[in-house]
């Protein structure tokens, strides 16, 4: 990435904040800080004349200028100290509510248009969750160190530089070009850094996403004794995190030859220029001591790009990953040439020659297909695997627009889902049964007679209650958990039902249960399945013949083969 690509998208993830709704109080606290800064540099001055003093003192054995001088330094000492201690709560301050603002930017984005949805299979945004959480605090807390390097660096010049240029205009000169060659150098030995400092942000985040999958699939894993090969695709990502690693320890070593060499000159260069003037009587022994300090102060303020490269590349990593992640938040799924399916809100759910597509529209899974489920009509959705019949749930939700045609539904919330696994929310056990809707407006009773219809009457007993917190994914089975959605169902009753293999993992007296109640719901339903029980169920079957055909039936000529 170029430096007009890294400004833009470091200006794209910044600006938000510090021109929208919280910009005075970020502002402020910036202003804050920047004063402070000014303090500091201020009793740095102060600091650098009396260490000029007390060595002049000394030379002249001048008692009195000497402890005036010391009582300075203890001064500017004691005042520095609550100065800095101040400035840095400050900037912390600050950094933490740029973190907690962007966080929310981000996340109101991130869920915004399904957005979280749409990326997942985004090779280019890997890991959005480790971008979300350390991206954004690394981000926060280096940008706002580096813009304030950058501005002291700024001050320190001006209050300096003068000092420096009155003791020696040639000392002056070299300190410039010193910096500007250093700075040079420094670029071309870690421009590498910048890559690698991004490909370990990447496989860092890798290696966690191999551990916390293999925590989220144990069991499945202990069945399969699949512990080698778990171990093996681990370690493998160990691995390459390790490669990298000792990469960019090798070029940080590389860099770290130069940048020592350059800080250690910092201390002789002064003394080559100013010694001969003091040998010549030209200056007097505390010129030395001012001139070195001042040199040093000035050279760190032209110095930021090699004192801190390493720091640069690092955040020049995240703001690359982060900058991506919040452009690809705001893109537009639809590319120039495409066409989507429209949708139209509606009191039945209707598909008006639609041709559904992959996602990357290379591959047409059903053409021209006209269905209508109208209230007591469920309609049963069958077809080989890789036929597309859960891609056209997905359709109907709104999730996959590539296609064309019109699809007609009512209004999303009136639309509730059933997956083959259901999505088991962090909460209680009242969060399971009422999510979607969480606005706790069920009594326990109420909550104890659906769990009761869908035979789970002991589930509240037995888990201690409704307010029960608990890994509600691996506590329930599968059928367990497809009881649990059907609970949601009952409880919320929508006007539609999309069910997903909803009742894959239930047997057939279970499923036959979980049905009847359905039909005398009042709920219409559209299922994806398998099973041939599931026909019964239904009064009408789209057939998805896995080659882009389809074709309509009664579930009567479904069942008689015709």
């Amino acid at each position: 990435m170029n430096f007009k690509d890294l400004f833009r998208r470091t200006l794209s993830v910044a600006k938000p904040y510090w021109v929208g709704d919280k910009k005075w109080q970020a502002w402020g606290l910036l202003t804050v800080l920047l004063v402070f800064l000014a303090g500091v540099n201020y009793l740095n001055v102060v600091l650098t004349q009396s260490n000029g003093a007390i060595m002049t003192s000394l030379q002249k054995k001048d008692q009195p200028l000497f402890w005036s001088n010391l009582l300075n330094i203890v001064i500017v000492f004691a005042v520095g100290s609550v100065i800095v201690t101040i400035y840095n709560w400050i900037k912390m301050v600050l950094a933490a509510h740029w973190r907690r603002w962007l966080a929310g930017h981000l996340l109101k984005k991130y869920f915004a248009n399904r957005a979280y949805y749409r990326i997942n299979d985004r090779e280019d945004i890997d890991n959005p969750d480790e971008r979300l959480h350390l991206d954004i605090d690394e981000y926060t807390t280096a940008l706002l160190g580096l813009v304030l390097g950058v501005l002291d660096s700024v001050i320190t010049l001006f209050a300096f530089a003068m000092i420096l240029w009155q003791i020696s205009d040639q000392l002056t000169y070299i300190v410039i070009a010193y910096a500007f060659i250093g700075s040079l150098i420094t670029l071309f030995i870690g421009r590498r850094l910048v890559r690698l400092n991004a490909g370990q942000l990447k496989v860092e985040a890798d290696f966690r996403y191999g551990l916390i999958h293999v925590r989220n699939n144990t069991e499945s894993i202990a069945f399969y004794r699949g512990e080698d090969r778990e171990a093996e695709q681990v370690n493998g990502r160990f691995s390459t995190l390790m490669q990298n690693l000792n990469s960019l320890i090798s070029w940080k070593r590389n860099l770290g030859f130069f940048t020592k060499f350059y800080a250690y000159m910092d201390f002789a260069l002064p003394m080559l220029i100013i010694a001969p003037l003091y040998f010549a009587g030209t200056v007097e022994l505390g010129a030395i001591t001012q001139a070195s300090m001042a040199f040093s102060i000035v050279l760190g303020a032209l110095s930021v790009v090699v004192t801190e490269f390493s720091g640069i590349s690092k955040l020049a990593a995240i703001i690359t990953r982060l900058g991506a992640f919040s452009d690809a938040l705001g893109e537009s799924p639809y590319k120039a040439g495409t066409t989507k399916i429209d949708t139209a809100i509606g009191e039945r759910i209707e598909l008006k020659n639609v041709t559904v597509q992959t996602p990357d529209f290379a591959r047409t899974l059903a053409a021209g297909m006209n269905v209508e489920v109208t209230d007591k009509n469920p309609l049963l959705i069958v077809g080989p695997s890789g036929s597309g019949k859960s891609s056209i749930l997905r359709v109907i939700a709104g999730l996959w627009d590539a296609g064309t045609g019109v699809v007609v539904r009512p209004d999303v919330a009136n639309i509730l889902f059933l997956p083959q696994r259901p999505y088991m929310i962090l909460g209680s056990l009242r969060d399971q049964i009422t999510y979607p809707n969480l606005d706790g407006k069920w009594t326990d009773a109420e909550l104890q007679t659906v769990l009761e219809q869908v035979n789970l009457a002991e589930l509240a007993q037995r888990h201690g209650g409704f307010a029960t917190i608990l890994r509600w994914s691996e506590v329930l089975s599968l059928g367990e958990q497809q009881r649990l959605a059907f609970a949601r169902l009952l409880l919320t009753k929508p006007r539609y039902a999309i069910c997903d293999e909803a009742t894959s993992a239930l047997d057939v007296a279970n499923e036959q249960h979980l049905y009847s109640i359905l039909q005398s719901s009042g709920v219409t339903y559209i299922s994806v399945g398998h099973r041939p029980s599931l026909v019964l169920y239904h009064t009408q079957v789209l057939e998805l013949i896995g080659d882009g055909t389809w074709r309509m039936r009664t579930a009567a000529d479904y069942q008689a083969g015709k």
